[in-house]
């Protein structure tokens, strides 16, 4: 699950970590009372970011050719003009697609005169099991290109995590980045409170970018995060009540918000063969061999190992919502799964639908006999693939692709 950098924000000032004073608003009055209050408090500048789930919005357009979703303002009335300008409307960043992404909410914060951008980064390293720090001296721009073409100045470490961050890991990146005295103080401290952030949201990834050197209120170099990403461990949402509040189903894919609704992990793809599969690693080999014989994958969707009828035909509905679909594979191994279950399912989604596109159903393992049965007494027109490439080979011809 992903947030939005003012929830990130939120999140990371409660353990401690350096942010812009800000908040966030709906109208562009509201910008504007926020604007006034930051500059009385003597800022002077102040800026106005689109939030929405995307990287890259302040190179982005608006479809209604407003340019930029970060804009740095110098007075109110400025703020009040640029917020009436984004919200409401359609942002296109290089993270959005060409559809981009309704602006409904924009973050007013004080800009502070910075020195120095970095990057800072916390992920899990699955090669080892272990927290990763990243950090770099060449914040705000993409950490990708730097990895390709300057990847020695990106500094990592593990961090151990019966222990936690421990205070040498922190002054050993502190150094790295080749920082010194207040700001060297500043950064150990925030290098804590960003881990801390990780460990204890379940975060999957925390980045900050940029990672600012800015002058604070007394004069001495200081750490600020300028910028915030945070996304979310599906899997320990259950345990972060509070966190699963700041949830924007506006800003994830409806197909997607309703398969979530069922247990079903579904993600939308550009082609027209949907796959109906249990597994994530199966639904992935499934995908590479329709591509591997000629067509294209319409989405990954796992039903998961124990899906029910309920959750089949659920399956097949969100499937049908996807108007490129023009064949459907259901490719199930049975192990924990029923074939049974899920040709039972699949009757009954086909009957409750009124499917009319090509359907190819490969079954095997646990209590397949029963399930071939099922679709063969059904009276379904339906293709029965012998094997993996059987059914992929049979559904690619059925669509003509």
């Amino acid at each position: 699950m992903n947030i939005h950098e003012y929830q990130a924000k939120q999140l990371l000032s409660q353990y401690g970590v350096a942010v812009p004073p800000g908040e966030v608003c709906a109208t562009a009055e509201q910008a504007r009372a926020i604007a006034e209050k930051i500059f009385a408090n003597g800022a002077n500048l102040v800026v106005v970011k689109s939030q929405i789930h995307a990287g890259g919005r302040g190179k982005g357009t608006f479809k209604s050719g407003f340019q930029g979703g970060v804009k740095l303002c110098k007075t109110a009335d400025d703020v009040f003009q640029k917020a009436q300008a984004m919200l409401g409307q359609v942002l296109v960043t290089k993270q959005t697609g060409p559809d981009g992404r309704l602006v409904s909410k924009l973050l007013v914060a004080a800009a502070p005169d910075i020195k120095k951008e970095l990057y800072l980064a916390v992920l899990l390293d699955r090669a080892t099991s272990r927290p990763l720090i990243m950090a770099s001296t060449e914040g705000g721009v993409d950490i990708e290109e730097v990895a390709a073409k300057t990847p020695e100045k990106i500094v990592k470490e593990w961090i151990d995590p019966a222990i936690g961050i421990m205070p040498y890991q922190a002054r050993k990146i502190a150094s790295a980045l080749q920082l010194k005295g207040d700001a060297f103080n500043s950064a150990v401290k925030l290098l804590a409170g960003v881990y801390k952030t990780w460990w204890e949201c379940d975060a999957s990834m925390v980045e900050i970018n940029p990672l600012c050197i800015i002058t604070g209120p007394d004069g001495k170099e200081t750490l600020c995060a300028v910028d915030a990403k945070i996304g979310l461990d599906d899997n320990a949402l259950y345990r972060q009540k509070n966190i699963l509040e700041m949830r924007d189903l506006a800003e994830e894919a409806p197909l997607e918000t309703e398969a979530s609704k069922f247990q079903l992990n579904y993600i939308k793809l550009d082609g027209s063969i949907a796959c109906l599969v249990n597994g994530a690693g199966l639904a992935m080999a499934t995908m590479d061999i329709i591509q591997h014989f000629g067509g294209n994958p319409a989405n990954f969707l796992d039903v998961g190992g124990g899906a029910t009828k309920e959750q089949v035909t659920a399956a097949f509905k969100i499937i049908l919502q996807d108007p490129n679909v023009r064949g459907i594979l259901v490719n199930i191994f049975g192990g924990i799964m029923d074939c049974n279950v899920i040709a039972t399912g699949i009757v009954a989604a086909v009957k409750e639908t009124g499917l009319k596109l090509p359907l190819v159903v490969r079954l095997e393992g646990n209590n397949v006999i029963a399930g071939k049965q099922t679709l063969a007494e059904s009276g379904l027109t339906l293709i029965t693939g012998d094997s993996m490439a059987d059914a992929a080979q049979k559904v690619v011809k059925a669509v003509g692709n």
